[in-house]
């Protein structure tokens, strides 16, 4: 079985190819924050599983960030995970929801997020990766699988 397939089997993407979380490539991308890796970032609802750091690395980088990007994934699932936001709410509900998070400012920039004119579309990956990312998360930590537990 081939990566792609075994990914898939074990319902650990979002049905695209990602890229393999190595040991190796999991120090590269933990090298672009201070934080350490087994801090606890939050609880993912519904499921509840504890997303350290290193997870947080770890979905990032099957999402294809490049490092630089890990520190906007923290902090966009940290911010996901206050309870004013509702994740549980977001995760459960039938309706048509996803979490929409702006990024704005110097760094912004000098990651290549792109805030413009096709910002939603193809050709950007600092969005595109970064979104993916906490989608990955959505799913594979909180459990957030369309039709699973809906009613």
């Amino acid at each position: 079985m081939d990566e792609f397939e075994f990914f898939l089997e074990k319902a650990w993407s979002d049905g695209l190819p990602v890229v393999t979380p190595t040991e190796q490539r999991i120090q590269h991308m933990l090298a672009a924050t201070r934080r350490d890796p087994g801090e606890l970032v939050g609880n993912v609802p519904p499921a509840m599983e504890p997303a350290t750091v290193r997870d947080v690395a770890i979905h990032a980088l099957m999402a294809g960030c490049k490092p630089e990007y890990l520190p906007v994934v923290l902090g966009g699932l940290a911010l996901m995970l206050r309870e004013e936001f509702n994740l549980n709410g977001v995760q459960g509900t039938m309706h048509g929801v996803a979490p929409l998070m702006i990024v704005n400012g110097p760094y912004a920039r000098k990651i290549g997020l792109h805030g413009g004119n096709g910002c939603f579309g193809p050709g950007f990956r600092a969005n595109a990766s970064i979104g993916r990312a906490i989608r990955l998360m959505l799913l594979n930590l909180g459990g957030g699988i369309p039709g699973v537990g809906s009613a």
